[in-house]
């Protein structure tokens, strides 16, 4: 059931439709957020995702969980109000750490929303000229948060990088027609979302993905009403989108080739349904965070690969989990074709 996140109920034809679909990808790291949106629009190149992302198609932000994340423009001040304010409760904490003040945390985000004001673009290293010029001090970590910060307390958002520099801009000037649902409302669109896209899940794996308290998860289930269905899966009871469960599109390969951090492998404390357990330190290295990129056959996580990008060609390196006979082999290859051509650049593989 899970490869409705590779394969929705439905064709996705846009960005926005990719983003509105799951209600937010994870995108800390830039290459493997616009790979999550390119493996889910086949045919689609890098240049056609970021001139999406010029378009607004949706915008990177810190909505939950302090992640950076592709969202939907429109619905990222209801985001960071129900859930991005959660990750600021936190702040006091590590502002401690960092020796930092909360008001010269303030001031920092008043000098960003000057430097931007008026439809400003400026790249993170711009931004912490800004600060400087203003004042602010940002050595070690504290341009860091800083930059978090203002974009966590609704002012600013992440443009589309210039080149290989990430980008800010004032989120009020980028999106300025947002949506603005009530918190109820708020709880039971969030909580369809995830289900729709990443279900059967837990109430769980709700609050896991949100970051959420458990209670308020409860009612943002309720919340949404028939809108959502429980399933047994092993006993336990799950959440899905009722229209999900009807026969959808046929899935254009057994074959998938997902970057790192993609929406497949998280949100879920129990991945046993895409991948064996022993297989998960292979994927998250050392249990800290950072996700692998994985093959997936029929829904199960069977290689990691990892890939090298050059002027020439792009290399991929495969690290099989399973062993895989030589047509298996041939059906792996096949599946990282789309990424070539995503990135404009031959394919060259080896096998370790």
């Amino acid at each position: 059931m899970r490869s409705l996140l590779l394969t929705p109920g439905k064709r996705l034809g846009s960005v926005a439709e990719i983003v509105d679909w799951f209600g937010a990808l994870q995108a800390q790291d830039m290459a493997s957020g616009l790979w999550s949106l390119g493996v889910r629009l086949p045919g689609s190149t890098r240049g056609d995702i970021d001139a999406a992302l010029e378009r607004r198609e949706a915008i990177r932000t810190w909505p939950m969980r302090g992640t950076v994340h592709l969202i939907p423009g429109a619905d990222a001040h209801w985001m960071l109000e129900l859930m991005g304010v959660r990750a600021l409760a936190g702040a006091a904490k590590r502002r401690e750490l960092l020796g930092l003040s909360e008001q010269v945390a303030d001031k920092a985000v008043e000098v960003l929303g000057a430097a931007l004001q008026g439809g400003k673009r400026m790249t993170r290293a711009e931004c912490l000229a800004a600060l400087i010029d203003g004042g602010v001090e940002v050595s070690g970590q504290l341009g860091y948060h800083l930059l978090w910060y203002a974009s966590q307390q609704g002012v600013t958002c992440i443009a589309p990088h210039l080149g290989k520099e990430q980008t800010f801009v004032l989120l009020d000037e980028w999106v300025p027609e947002p949506n603005r649902p009530s918190r109820d409302e708020a709880l039971a669109l969030i909580a369809h979302r995830y289900f729709r896209s990443h279900g059967p899940a837990t109430r769980q794996d709700l609050a896991r993905w949100t970051g959420l308290t458990l209670t308020d998860c409860k009612k943002a289930i309720a919340l949404a009403g028939d809108k959502l269905t429980t399933v047994s899966v092993e006993g336990a009871e799950m959440y899905v989108d009722p229209e999900v469960l009807e026969p959808g599109p046929k899935a254009l390969d057994d074959w998938a080739a997902l970057p790192g951090f993609d929406e497949y492998m998280l949100g879920y404390k129990d991945r046993a349904m895409m991948l064996d357990e022993g297989h998960l330190a292979a994927v998250v290295p050392g249990g800290n965070g950072i996700f692998q990129s994985t093959l997936v056959e029929k829904g199960r996580v069977v290689a990691t690969w990892k890939r090298t990008l050059t002027k020439k060609a792009v290399a991929v390196e495969i690290f099989p989990l399973v062993p895989l006979k030589p047509v298996a082999r041939k059906r792996a290859e096949a599946a990282l074709e789309p990424y070539a051509c995503f990135v404009e650049l031959p394919l060259k593989i080896t096998w370790s």
